[in-house]
């Protein structure tokens, strides 16, 4: 059914009864017909999180089954089958639930005191669909004390080696369960990493806040002659130099621990040129206060990228900020193009891997943005 999941408090009126922090609540219109019923916070902006719009749909541990099991069975009807996003929030009708499937292991996020009632329940769940090697919490995230929660991580399963090895398009990649970026590993591109197939053969190819290297050693497989990762993490630089040895291509893919901004402004100043530019940043804010600080970001880098990219080249560039819309991304592009007086043809406008659904009633489902445009 249409309509967002979440209500805010400035969006209630009267209420009847009373209700503990995470209980179950049913919401109804202001003429009284019935609009759903889902978990309660007095202490979150987002008053009450729905769940569900049927009025005889009992939220209990069969629920959580059931909805997982659904989201199992979307997986696989798409492909998505050995890693994914098996639940995606709102995407999948369990706000604030994030569930990555890494093969035999699952990394869960409760990021809402709703949920975390539930945690159990969810897995429960996961044992009885999936038998699993293994499931951890990454509850480690800071929008947990919005919710009055603390910040924890920890196995939610007997334990075992949060340090696992995952294949990606033919590649293998080295994932941190524990102590990686979100859950381990940026399951969201997988589509997009394969989408720079063509446009990499025999390239010099440079990548600016590389991670672990997954685009580079995806570039590496495609046919690059070189590539060049950089990333401030010397963590996230040394697990990308594992995983270039990890597939053979130590040779072709090389990874420098700097600062993304200076490098790029510094290579454009030296004249330096690659065949194919890819930037893919992490979010630029979490804000709205800040949004134009973003915005001011992703030009700087893109009309420095463009500045790095022979003419004919390509740029292959991501936003993972959910506050700036796909329209205002291809604006801040566009006006980056402008002022490197270079000329832009799109190749390829996509958005986050199916795995992670979106939902049109629900606009902050898409957040990711991916263009590949060739630089003349």
């Amino acid at each position: 059914m249409a309509g967002h999941p979440w209500v805010f408090g400035n969006e209630l009126g009267d209420s009847e009864g009373t209700a503990e922090p995470g209980d179950i609540v049913e919401l109804y219109s202001s003429g009284g017909s019935f609009v759903g019923k889902g978990y309660y916070n007095p202490a979150s902006q987002i008053r009450i999180r729905l769940l569900s719009r049927r009025k005889d749909e009992i939220i209990d541990d069969n629920f959580f089954y059931k909805r997982i099991s659904q989201a199992w069975e979307y997986r696989k009807q798409i492909g998505y089958v050995e890693n994914c996003r098996l639940i995606f929030g709102e995407g999948d009708m369990l706000p604030a639930l994030i569930i990555d499937k890494f093969n035999d292991y699952f990394v869960i996020q409760t990021l809402a005191l709703g949920m975390e009632k539930w945690k159990g329940a969810i897995v429960s769940a996961l044992q009885k669909i999936f038998k699993p090697k293994g499931i951890y919490e990454r509850n480690d995230v800071s929008v947990r004390t919005l919710e009055g929660m603390e910040q924890i991580k920890g196995f939610l399963s007997e334990p075992f080696d949060t340090n696992i090895i995952i294949n990606e398009n033919g590649l293998k990649f080295h994932v941190d369960i524990e102590n990686g970026q979100k859950t381990g590993y940026f399951l969201d591109q997988q589509d997009n990493r394969r989408a720079i197939q063509h446009i990499v053969k025999g390239a010099d190819v440079l990548e600016a806040f590389c991670y672990t290297g997954t685009f580079s050693l995806h570039a590496a497989q495609y046919g690059a002659k070189s590539v060049l990762g950089l990333d401030i993490s010397d963590t996230a630089v040394a697990t990308a130099r594992r995983n270039a040895e990890l597939n053979n291509y130590s040779d072709i893919c090389k990874f420098e621990a700097v600062n993304a901004f200076d490098f790029l402004k510094q290579s454009v100043k030296d004249g330096k040129r690659y065949d194919v530019v890819m930037l893919d940043p992490p979010a630029f804010t979490k804000s709205r206060e800040n949004i134009q600080k973003a915005v001011t970001g992703y030009k700087e880098i893109n009309l420095r990228g463009m500045k790095l990219t022979k003419p004919g080249g390509f740029l292959v560039t991501a936003s993972c900020t959910n506050l700036v819309p796909p329209d205002m991304f291809l604006k801040t592009i566009a006006d980056a193009a402008k002022d490197a007086h270079r000329t832009l043809r799109q190749v390829c406008w996509q958005t986050q891997s199916s795995d992670h659904p979106i939902l049109w009633n629900v606009p902050t489902t898409q957040y990711l943005k991916f263009l590949i445009v060739q630089v003349l």
